[in-house]
């Protein structure tokens, strides 16, 4: 399983992916440089993203292929981009989900209440317009 940067060409199938699975996408276009493709040869089998706001990370829009599911690839890739925010030397990664805490909490992270997220993190288009306040908040430490 590889990783590659997304490029321009890969917003309408980012866009497509994350609809189809109820995730937001309307800011995708002015956050591609945020984003990876997940492969295995040729054959894309996700996607997810990691901003980048100071000293925190939030992980965002992570999507396996329906196909690709139940087989440890979006545990991989999780932890890829975790592996990724440490060499950028980050703090702490947040998230929101609606569906998929329990996957989440398995790979470390927990739930915090929003009000306790850093500024940075609060300020983005995420937390401030994309996700529903009902979704969970969750932290992984990196320290």
């Amino acid at each position: 399983m590889k990783l590659r940067k997304a490029i321009k060409e890969d917003i309408v199938f980012i866009e497509k992916l994350l609809k189809k699975n109820k995730l937001p996408y309307e800011d995708i276009s002015s956050k591609i440089d945020c984003f990876y493709i997940c492969s295995i040869g040729e054959k894309i089998i996700g996607i997810g993203g990691l901003e980048i706001h100071g000293d925190y990370g939030l992980l965002r829009s992570l999507v396996i292929i329906e196909h690709y599911r139940k087989r440890g690839y979006g545990k991989i890739l999780t932890q890829k981009i975790i592996e990724y925010a440490k060499k950028k030397g980050l703090k702490e990664v947040y998230l929101l989900t609606t569906t998929a805490k329990e996957f989440f909490e398995k790979i470390g992270f927990e739930i915090v209440n929003r009000n306790a997220v850093p500024l940075e993190i609060r300020n983005s288009t995420e937390f401030k317009y994309l996700c529903p306040s009902t979704a969970v908040c969750m932290r992984l430490k990196l320290n």
